[in-house]
């Protein structure tokens, strides 16, 4: 047998047995199994029914001065709204003091002489006086309650025989998100902030725990070499990862019933690419940090609130100061953000999945090369 042949067969026998510890280790040790399958399962219960970005059943008060079958019949309508739950208050004072106690969200409020008016085809306001604490929510509720009445006002004309008065007629169509839930565009950027903690920590922590432990340095002085050791810890840890990746997909796609527009080939592909990524960080951070605690907290300062505050998963990009939106180009979440949002809502659109995928790729041999770089088989 040629000489690099048994090199080969031996390093081949040396990384065998290297994955055989890991799956053993991790099979024995229970947190690697939590991080991997329980944290999706948590994080993804508590971020998909806790965070939302729709205004349902938001709580007003309505006052009518003069209470009329008109008043009645735009409460009416409030009413029948998914958007409101209308409570009717009796004067502006007792609004006033509900708002002020948060208990309301925002006041209508329809003056004694709105009913003459509007029959008499004068200009009859309705006062709305809306909580600007959540500049967001407000902003929202002032958008539905203007439908409401707008509604309201051509289902009046229509019943009375009178075409609307507006020459243009908007005819609107929504694309990629018709039911506009904000959970289906919400829950695939959950899986990439969660996933993005999951590799991260899957590697940190182990890694950080035979450093402590000494098990590591035990390996260095074996004829095992840094590739073998990188494999042998990349391997285990990225196929446990994917089980995790394929708990949330599944969990997104029946639970929260995102539905998947795009291929699921291409889908499992980028997953397995921001996997490296989110490993190959957590490998990084390890053979900076071989202090368990230490470890986390580099983690989650530095996967985790990036991946939640710039990833674009919440927060608009494009919102941001320039500055900040060029440093978003740095966090690997940003991509996998956009792939997974088009190919749950959209599909395939490879002018998007393409370049994405491409940032990922670069990501990861970076993140993977410094590693191999900066780990050397020495214990100072």
């Amino acid at each position: 047998m040629p000489p690099e042949t048994a090199v080969d067969d031996k390093g081949g026998v040396r990384l065998r047995g290297l994955l055989r510890k890991e799956f053993l280790q991790i099979l024995r040790d229970p947190s690697s199994l939590a991080i991997a399958f329980a944290m999706p399962v948590i994080l993804l219960l508590l971020f998909g029914y806790g965070v939302s970005l729709d205004a349902k059943h938001v709580t007003i008060g309505f006052v009518a001065d003069h209470p009329d079958p008109q008043s009645e019949s735009l409460l009416g309508a409030f009413r029948h709204s998914q958007y409101f739950s209308p409570q009717r208050l009796p004067d502006m004072q007792t609004a006033r003091r509900a708002l002020g106690r948060h208990s309301i969200g925002a006041i209508v409020h329809l003056q004694s002489d709105f009913t003459s008016k509007m029959l008499s085809g004068q200009r009859a306001p309705v006062q709305l006086i809306v909580s600007g604490v959540d500049a967001n929510q407000a902003r929202i509720i002032q958008g539905y309650v203007g439908a409401t009445l707008q509604n309201w006002i051509q289902q009046r004309l229509e019943s009375s025989g009178h075409r609307s008065a507006s020459p243009v007629e908007a005819d609107t169509r929504v694309w990629f998100n018709s039911e506009l839930r904000s959970r289906d565009y919400l829950v695939p950027g959950l899986v990439v902030v969660i996933m993005t903690l999951i590799g991260a920590l899957l590697t940190a922590l182990v890694m950080a725990r035979e450093w402590e432990r000494g098990t590591l340095e035990a390996l260095m002085v074996t004829p095992i070499t840094l590739r073998e050791i990188l494999f042998g810890k990349l391997i285990p840890y990225f196929v446990l990862g994917m089980g995790g990746m394929a708990l949330s997909l599944v969990m997104a796609l029946w639970l929260f019933q995102v539905p998947l527009r795009g291929s699921l080939l291409v889908l499992v592909l980028t997953s397995a690419l921001f996997l490296l990524v989110a490993l190959g960080m957590g490998l990084l951070i390890s053979i900076l940090a071989r202090n368990q605690f230490l470890a986390a907290l580099i983690a989650i300062i530095a996967t985790f609130l990036p991946a939640f505050m710039l990833s674009g998963f919440i927060f608009d990009i494009g919102s941001m100061p320039f500055w900040l939106q060029w440093l978003t180009h740095l966090v690997a979440a940003r991509y996998f953000v956009a792939i997974l949002q088009t190919l749950f809502l959209a599909g395939d659109v490879w002018s998007v999945i393409l370049p994405n995928a491409f940032a990922l790729v670069v990501m990861a041999a970076f993140f993977l090369g410094i590693s191999r770089l900066m780990l050397h088989k020495r214990l100072e």
